[in-house]
Order: structure tokens, then C-alpha cells, then sequence
């Protein structure tokens, strides 16, 4: 009787960590998430590269987490107005989300090195505001490396993002380029 217990316990831990292994929850630092707004007025850029993102490769899941405050500017009034109450007002609402998943998963090997085109859907989340996207990203694996990169325009009136004076500002496009790179 004691052997076949051993026998039993022996096989579930077998599949547990069978299972486990194909199965993979990746969290990365390494998240680079670029603005880019073009008008007649002005170029603006900005970099963030404190945001924190998870791929979980089984489910095809994916969470992006973007601190705000983070995003640095060339000129320190275009941070101190990204910043303010007037725009983003990041002392209210410090982070962006994205929860999204990728819905194309069964066309990409993990495990296979390759460039393979990706179909995220998901929700996300700017200045308390929540929308539906629907976009497209590329996914590149090289040994263990997985990157994802992405372009994504967001249109500013849909997050209620605008100066609270009511006009809008030639300085700034009305839909940001924002480019996603990350590497798990």
C-alpha cells in the first residue's frame, strides 16, 4: 500500500511540474513605452522607461503598468504640463494599465525562434478613463528572449485628456504615436 502512495505522489508532482513547465508567467523591466506628437507648432517626445509589463505564454495574457510621472521630456515645462492638473493631473491618476490578451496565441511558437504577428485586444486605461483597443504587435523570439513591440495612437478626447481651459493647444497632436517595446 505505501508503495503504491509513493507511485501516486511521485506522478502528480511528475504532471505538476510537466505542466508548470509549459505554462510561463514573464515579468519584465525592461519596457520602453515612447510618446510621439507631431504638429506645425512643435515635435514632442518622451520616454518612459520605469513601466513594468507581465506575458503569461500560456494563456497569452498581458498587463502593462506605466507610472506616469516617469515619462521624461527634453524640456522640463513640456514634463511639468504633461504632469499637471490641467492635463494628465499624475498626482491623481499616477498609472496607465493595459490588461489585455493576446488573441492570435495558437499562431506563435514561444519556444521557437522567429518573428510572428500578434493580436492583442484588451482594456486600457488613461486618466481613470477606460477604453477597448484592439491592436497589432510583433513578437520576436531569439533563444530564450522574448521581445514585443507594438505602435499604438492614442487619441486624446477619448481619455478626456485635454487642458482643463477648455482649448485645445496647437502645441499638441490630438492622437500621441505611443510605441511599445519589451523585452521578457
Amino acid at each position: 500500500m505505501k508503495y503504491s502512495i509513493v507511485k501516486i505522489v511521485s506522478i502528480v508532482v511528475f504532471l505538476i511540474t510537466t505542466t508548470s513547465s509549459f505554462a510561463q508567467k514573464l515579468v519584465s523591466q525592461k519596457t520602453s513605452i515612447s510618446l510621439f506628437s507631431h504638429t506645425a507648432v512643435e515635435d514632442i517626445k518622451s520616454n518612459n522607461f520605469r513601466s513594468v509589463s507581465t506575458l503569461d505564454t500560456f494563456s497569452g495574457d498581458l498587463v502593462f503598468s506605466v507610472p506616469m510621472q516617469s515619462f521624461e521630456f527634453e524640456k522640463e515645462l513640456m514634463q511639468k504640463h504633461f504632469n499637471s492638473s490641467d492635463f494628465l493631473d499624475t498626482k491623481k491618476e499616477p498609472k496607465a494599465k493595459l490588461v489585455g490578451k493576446i488573441t492570435n496565441l495558437s499562431q506563435i511558437n514561444f519556444k521557437k525562434d522567429g518573428t510572428y504577428n500578434a493580436e492583442v485586444s484588451g482594456e486600457l486605461t488613461i486618466k481613470g478613463t477606460t477604453k477597448t483597443i484592439r491592436e497589432k504587435a510583433t513578437i520576436i523570439v531569439k533563444g530564450t528572449t522574448i521581445t514585443l513591440k507594438s505602435m499604438i495612437d492614442i487619441i486624446l478626447v477619448d481619455y478626456g485628456i485635454a487642458f482643463k481651459k477648455g482649448k485645445p493647444s496647437t502645441n499638441i497632436a490630438k492622437s500621441i504615436e505611443t510605441t511599445v517595446e519589451v523585452e521578457f
